[in-house]
């Protein structure tokens, strides 16, 4: 892991800009402000800005993007392992014993964040870094960097909503029941939080992967779930690292498959115990839930579901980008 060679603090200067944004609370917690059409919250605005400022992209970069709560432990999981595979045996991955966000570590949320700006040049290659920054965000040097790859993982937002919601309660001090989902559904329409407009966010990438589909790979969840070995060959394709023949042969595409499905890396006692201090403090455990797809049909009613679907209907217009909400739905229990 790199280490910090210096610190920006949070000026004057930084405090004014924020207040400028006239943040509001939309939700029980900290403020949030909307920066150039993203909502921040304060030390997530200022670890970004010190990230776009101060990182140097290069060529052999790898760049894992997502919204919060879309398989992103997953994706860092399955990336690490494939590009790590002639490093690291299977049986002898560090996944066995790191959470995968130590393993690939957030750009803004933990690399740059309280103003730090990293020694990453210390980091061995190809050095594969995660955010949550919308496409337009990041800095110039990744999208400037020709060789420099960028892999976005997409959710369908039903499930990412009800993710959201029961990751925010297993990380209070104090675990309550959830409370009625109608404020932050309707915040997450608006797309009141931490990164959001969700529509934005995804066509951001969904149009650069149609522009330069050698430069960033768009991948969905559910087809994830439907068929893990199609999409580790595809990342593995896209890197430019594809399996062999032989590797094949032998099953290490579903080796790696196995190796990070959501069972085993939930057992695994790295993953049971510990937790991770980004711009805010989550229990490693608070990673592995369900990772079911429809897990939403045990929260929102039909009535919401529908007014969602119809709005990212709105939204998406005629870019050509889908999301099945309804067609893998669990039972509702």
């Amino acid at each position: 892991m790199s280490s910090s060679t210096e610190v920006e603090q949070k000026d004057d200067h930084f405090e004014e800009l924020f207040q400028r944004l006239q943040p509001k609370k939309p939700v029980a917690g900290s403020l949030l402000a909307n920066y150039q059409g993203v909502w921040f919250g304060a030390d997530l605005l200022q670890a970004t800005l010190t990230f776009q400022k101060h990182f140097k992209a290069i060529d052999s970069d790898i760049i894992l993007a997502t919204m919060p709560k879309s398989g992103t432990t997953w994706l860092k999981a399955l990336t690490f392992s494939i590009v790590n595979r002639n490093n690291h045996s299977v049986d002898e991955s560090p996944l066995l014993f790191s959470n995968p966000h130590h393993l690939v570590p957030f750009l803004e949320m933990y690399l740059y964040k309280d103003g730090n700006i990293p020694d990453i040049d210390a980091m061995p290659c190809p050095r594969i870094l995660a955010t949550h920054l919308p496409y337009q965000f990041l800095p110039s040097t990744i999208l400037d960097c020709s060789n420099c790859r960028i892999i976005y993982l997409c959710r369908n937002p039903l499930d990412v909503f009800t993710s959201i919601l029961h990751f925010v309660r297993q990380n209070r001090s104090a675990s309550r029941p959830l409370e009625s989902v109608d404020v932050p559904f309707e915040t997450f329409c608006q797309g009141i939080y931490p990164y959001g407009p969700f529509w934005d966010h995804c066509l951001g990438y969904w149009n650069a992967s149609l522009k330069d589909p050698q430069k960033v790979l768009f991948l969905k969840y559910e087809d994830f779930k439907k068929n893990i070995t199609c999409s580790v060959k595809k990342i593995a394709d896209f890197l430019g690292h594809p399996f062999s023949a032989e590797e094949e042969e032998a099953g290490l595409v579903e080796e790696i498959a196995m190796l990070c499905s959501f069972e085993n890396l939930q057992n695994l006692n790295c993953n049971k115990e510990g937790e991770i201090q980004t711009v805010f403090r989550a229990k490693h455990s608070s990673f592995f839930r369900k990772g079911e797809v429809g897990d939403w049909v045990n929260l929102v009613p039909p009535s919401m579901a529908n007014r969602l679907e119809k709005l990212m209907q709105e939204k998406f217009g005629e870019s050509g980008l889908t999301l099945d909400i309804h067609g893998n739905s669990v039972g509702r229990r």
